[in-house]
């Protein structure tokens, strides 16, 4: 039999709706996987039609997913199926060369940073977070402990360490910008302080786009001095788009409300420029399409770019049995929302590190075409 060639159904409805079912898988052994962490999780990246995406495969929606991928070829060439209908191929891109490599003391560099879609790195710098400890505060989507706990990682990166993994992650295998995301250390800096240290440490090693990401400060001075000591980006992650459904999710974090957010892109976005402060929206948390949307265009009109994922439910988490949002429901915000980019001349293409570049955690970037 000839497994036809993805074309014109590899669009973003089919990466949508991956994204939204998830992925039965017939091997785990197949390409680059992610469990646990701070940011979206239990996903595998494939690459369909050229395009590299992160979806889940790990989740207990994924395990009833219509779709499903055979065990891939020495290649990494899977069948990919809806239903048992053979819709084309898909590759598990393999394993970057630099994750066979440790650290000038022995720590495997893929515990220090990922490869996240096609050519991002990305770490948490501080592995750990003063609300993540109690159950009461902590964001109840977040995995930022399991992976410290199984020992696929460290509770904190040197900026040595960081600097040592760009370089060669740059050199051997052609990553084009870096995310340094943080757990939140205390209620001042937010983790701001040791962004800035690790920012500084890579920007002498290697010529490498870094988008920092963090809690607002309550100094905004602290925008200057990320964009002094290298940040070309700057992401502040509201996470839901009302204050409701905020302090119903993420007690803690909903302390610094969506105003003072507001207030601190008002500052971020002069010092980092139009479309390079961005924030990070779960759509299927609770919020409406109406909701997103809103808050959407407030953003835009700021000059941040919303990066609206869907939400991913993470084993061993609270919401482990959250369903994600179907993907009309994200087709309804992410359309609309695609058109507001467009109209406003904000583009992803234009941001110059971070998940917005990245795109492989949403289908946002197609609609904005």
């Amino acid at each position: 039999m000839t497994v036809p060639t993805l074309g014109t159904l590899s669009g973003r409805q089919l990466v949508t709706d991956l994204q939204s079912f998830g992925l039965q898988i017939g091997s785990d052994n197949a390409g680059i996987a992610r469990k646990g962490g701070a940011g979206p999780s239990d996903h595998k990246t494939i690459t369909i039609a050229g395009q590299t995406v992160m979806v889940p495969v790990y989740t207990s929606g994924a395990r009833r997913s219509p779709f499903q991928a055979s065990p891939p070829d020495p290649q990494g060439a899977s069948t990919l199926l809806r239903d048992g209908r053979v819709l084309g191929t898909i590759h598990f891109p393999a394993a970057p060369r630099f994750y066979g490599l440790r650290t000038a003391d022995g720590v495997p560099y893929w515990k220090i940073a990922l490869l996240h879609g096609r050519d991002t790195l990305a770490t948490t710098v501080h592995q750990t977070c003063i609300r993540y400890v109690d159950r009461r505060t902590a964001c109840q989507f977040c995995a930022i402990g399991q992976s410290l706990e199984a020992g696929r990682t460290i509770a904190h990166k040197t900026p040595a360490q960081l600097a040592e993994v760009a370089r060669a992650a740059v050199e051997l295998d052609g990553v084009r910008d870096m995310v340094l995301t943080t757990g939140t250390p205390n209620m001042v800096d937010r983790g701001a302080a040791v962004l800035a240290e690790s920012a500084r440490a890579i920007k002498a090693a290697v010529d490498l786009p870094l988008q920092v990401q963090c809690e607002p400060p309550r100094d905004h001075d602290w925008f200057h001095r990320l964009r002094d000591a290298g940040a070309d980006s700057l992401g502040m992650h509201l996470e839901a788009a009302t204050q409701a459904v905020r302090e119903k999710i993420m007690p803690g974090k909903a302390t610094v409300s969506i105003d003072r957010y507001m207030e601190a892109f008002a500052s971020a976005v002069p010092i980092f420029g139009r479309g390079q402060v961005n924030t990070y929206i779960l759509a299927g948390l609770g919020d409406s399409a109406e909701d997103i949307l809103a808050l959407a265009g407030r953003l835009i009109a700021l000059g941040v770019y919303p990066f609206v994922v869907p939400f991913v439910p993470i084993s061993g988490t609270p919401l482990e049995n959250h369903a994600p949002p179907s993907s009309d429901f994200m087709k309804s915000v992410l359309a609309p929302l695609g058109r507001m980019l467009r109209e406003a001349g904000m583009k992803s293409t234009d941001i110059r590190a971070g998940c917005g570049r990245c795109g492989a955690c949403s289908s946002l970037s197609a609609y904005e075409r």
